[in-house]
């Protein structure tokens, strides 16, 4: 199945798999919420990062390499822009997804802990309980509802971790790989049916469609 999806997609001669985005012109790409900011550093356009994001996902680890296609071609200094853009954006994502890591893993930590210490104090409190002279019904309760207490709170760190680790550093991963991809330009030559007359390779070696 992986198979078929990725030979859905165009591919460089080393077999790689391209990650085609088309817009009318560079601003295109991004959001324009801040008139003001130089390119590298604006947030690249919402729609665009879902559709990277959610190509890179279906070719699975596949290598790839983003290509974009633009009306009006532009020069070198735009070109670097959006490399720069675009590798900085995701790997800012992938620091934002780390610290998230981070913080969820404390949070495990804590509740794991929290509910060893509960567990402790349930048992010396039902200890307590089963040394006394007379068991009273409201010590009995207190006790056990330590005991589920700290049970709780050792099972939710424990599911907080189990569930939220591998996604986590799923995307990661997701991140750094988009960031780290090669970024193509070309721009299809009128009425030749796609065929390329411009294109930009950038750093590597890699042949675009002739």
């Amino acid at each position: 199945m992986k198979k078929k999806i990725v030979d859905r997609y165009e591919q460089t001669a080393e077999g790689r798999v391209i990650i085609d985005v088309a817009a009318r012109r560079v601003e295109d790409l991004y959001e324009d919420f801040d008139k003001t900011a130089p390119y590298h550093k604006k947030d690249l356009d919402e729609d665009l990062v879902y559709y990277l994001t959610e190509c890179v996902r279906e070719i699975g680890r596949s290598e790839f390499v983003l290509r974009f296609v633009f009306e009006q071609f532009p020069s070198a200094e735009f070109m670097q822009r959006v490399r720069t853009s675009v590798h900085k954006f995701f790997m800012y994502q992938r620091e934002r997804e780390l610290a998230a890591m981070k913080k969820m893993l404390r949070t495990s930590v804590t509740l794991f802990i929290t509910g060893i210490v509960i567990l402790g104090i349930s048992l010396w409190v039902n200890h307590l309980v089963e040394i006394a002279e007379q068991e009273y019904f409201l010590n009995s309760v207190f006790a056990e509802g330590l005991t589920i207490v700290a049970w709780v709170s050792m099972w939710e760190g424990l599911a907080t971790f189990l569930l939220n680790w591998a996604p986590h550093l799923y995307h990661v991963k997701l991140y750094r790989h988009i960031a780290e991809a090669q970024v193509l330009f070309y721009q299809p030559s009128p009425g030749s049916a796609g065929q390329n007359i411009k294109l930009d390779e950038g750093p590597g070696d890699l042949t675009g469609p002739e």
